[in-house]
């Protein structure tokens, strides 16, 4: 079991969805292009809390 820290669900979530507002031209349905644009904007600078960023915006891209 890893400790992540003060990492919640809801902050991901909240994030997730208004970085897809602020810039829904560039997430996809591919989760490592999510994450290298979430690296590029340098926005979520922990790569725990990028990765699960991106791996909900992948999830809600392919949903749609």
């Amino acid at each position: 079991m890893t400790i992540i820290g003060r990492i919640k669900t809801g902050d991901i979530k909240r994030a997730s969805l208004e970085l897809m507002e602020r810039y829904p031209e560039k997430f996809g349905k591919d989760f490592d292009g999510n994450s290298k644009v979430l690296k590029e904007l340098d926005i979520v600078t922990e790569k725990s809390a990028r990765n699960k960023v991106a791996g909900y915006i992948t999830r809600v891209k392919k949903r749609a």
